[in-house]
């Protein structure tokens, strides 16, 4: 047996901060989560940094914001992991077995970019087309962004969900036990379609949910600025739904998080049986958000808490003792984004990164200490910037050129928008020089001698290209869930 350590990274698609129960939300049903944030540590203030499919998972490999590699959008040519240099390849190099299952989005998408062994979502599809008895999944004609609720087309045995847990306890059944693991445990969920399977549903049917909210900048939809609608416009028209069904959009949402809640005690309950949970430290976080209807808007890419403030839970092994009973169910307040898991990961396993690897991320468990944390976290995907320093956080759209300011800790929902109230100028300054500096040194192309140069008329630019996400039963793709 390995006396190393193992790592479980868990990794949901498109969850918001808000949806944990130990976090502050007492309509979600989450037991397992709680479990995590109870015996680990929560960190509140958690962020993709560029809240896209593809670039976030980048981002996870890598240790490097989006920005940093060009990589901003899932359309880019740009394909900057390095299979020597990425967090499952590092580990491979010394020693760990590493597995992927589940969502990986990558390109090409059976890529391993270091892992030793992968099954990712095409591996379910193909799976279930040679059990037909077992039913057809995705049979509803539900598309990948659209935002109306489903239900599963199959029972939760046969589930996506359910076959990302049941394979990943498969692997830690049959794994090498002379070497220590690295599983990343990826659920499609809750990305849209939104079709939790029936029992779920049946959960929130009748439920409470929380109301989106509005805000002095977002109270009507005419109101706000187009650049901030485009995502929403190419995807989900969410503020065609009445109020009634946006409530039933949030229930479907609520039912698939907790469905792999209640599909992880199973994983959590066959570690403990084989006597891994003393062993093995457990990392839990999103991808990236949904606006899920808050300030009228929809899907992700912009940097609004919604899209871009991610769950970020780290549970330390039962055996490691320098994490004292008081540090064990915790909250660290210092910023924190997807570029840290890597470092988190290395320092944890005792990997030393290469000298000549540039690294975004910091080691959280050393931040959550009272170890070295970040001032500033800048944020860029598509064409949509944020800024966060302590309390505020700042962002701007180059469609159109509109911004918005907020003091976060004093109006954590955006409600109240700072350079519309006026009054605070210094500050408002103080963010727009660091933006510019920002887009300066990644060379981003809205700067023009020495100033943001937006793209303009941004209502120009309304449905283009829009795509709810359509996918035939018959052409499954890692983009299926």
């Amino acid at each position: 047996m390995s006396d190393r350590p193992n790592i479980l990274l868990i990794t949901t698609d498109q969850q918001r901060f808000d949806t944990i129960q130990a976090a502050g939300n007492p309509y979600i049903l989450t037991p397992h989560l709680n479990w995590l944030a109870d015996t680990g540590i929560r960190f509140s203030n958690a962020y993709s940094d560029c809240p896209i499919c593809m670039p976030a998972r980048a981002t996870i490999m890598t240790g490097r914001h989006g920005h940093s590699m060009g990589f901003t959008t899932n359309t880019t040519s740009v394909r900057p992991i390095d299979s020597r240099h990425s967090l499952p390849g590092l580990l491979t190099a010394s020693g760990y077995q590493t597995r992927a299952q589940g969502k990986m989005h990558f390109e090409p998408q059976r890529c391993h970019y270091g892992f030793e062994q992968m099954e990712i979502l095409d591996d379910y599809y193909r799976h279930m087309a040679k059990h037909p008895e077992k039913g057809v999944p995705m049979d509803h004609g539900l598309g990948q962004n659209e935002m109306a609720p489903g239900i599963s087309t199959v029972e939760e045995s046969n589930s996506l969900t359910h076959w990302t847990v049941d394979r990943s306890i498969d692997f830690l059944e049959a794994r090498d036990s002379t070497r220590p693991f690295f599983l990343w445990t990826s659920f499609s969920k809750p990305h849209p379609p939104l079709d939790p399977c029936r029992n779920y549903w049946e959960l929130y049917r009748d439920a409470q949910v929380p109301d989106p909210v509005t805000g002095n900048w977002s109270a009507e939809v005419d109101a706000i600025a187009a650049g901030w609608r485009d995502p929403s416009l190419r995807l989900n028209m969410v503020w065609r739904y009445t109020p009634q069904q946006i409530q039933l959009i949030r229930r479907a949402y609520y039912a698939c998080i907790t469905q792999i809640d209640y599909n992880l005690g199973l994983l959590f309950a066959r570690m403990r049986e084989m006597d891994l949970l003393k062993n093995t430290l457990i990392l839990f976080t999103s991808d990236h958000g949904d606006m899920l209807g808050d300030h009228h808007l929809g899907a992700k890419s912009i940097g609004l808490e919604g899209s871009a403030h991610v769950p970020m839970l780290i549970r330390p092994p039962q055996a490691d003792w320098v994490f004292t009973e008081k540090r064990r169910g915790s909250v660290c307040d210092d910023l924190v984004c997807l570029a840290d898991v890597l470092p988190t990961c290395l320092a944890f396993a005792g990997v030393k990164a290469p000298d000549n690897l540039a690294l975004d991320g910091l080691d959280m468990l050393t931040t959550a200490a009272g170890g070295k944390a970040r001032e500033w976290l800048f944020g860029s995907g598509e064409s949509f910037h944020f800024v966060r320093k302590g309390t505020h956080k700042y962002l701007y759209e180059n469609l159109g050129g509109s911004e918005l300011l907020f003091d976060i800790e004093r109006d954590p929902y955006e409600q109240h928008d700072l350079v519309r109230a006026g009054g605070h100028k210094a500050v408002l300054a103080d963010f727009r020089v660091k933006l510019l500096e920002h887009l300066q040194s990644i060379k981003h192309p809205s700067v023009r001698e020495g100033k943001i140069v937006p793209k303009g008329n941004p209502s120009a630019l309304l449905h283009a290209n829009a795509w709810p996400g359509f996918h035939s039963k018959l052409l499954p793709a890692e983009v299926a869930h």
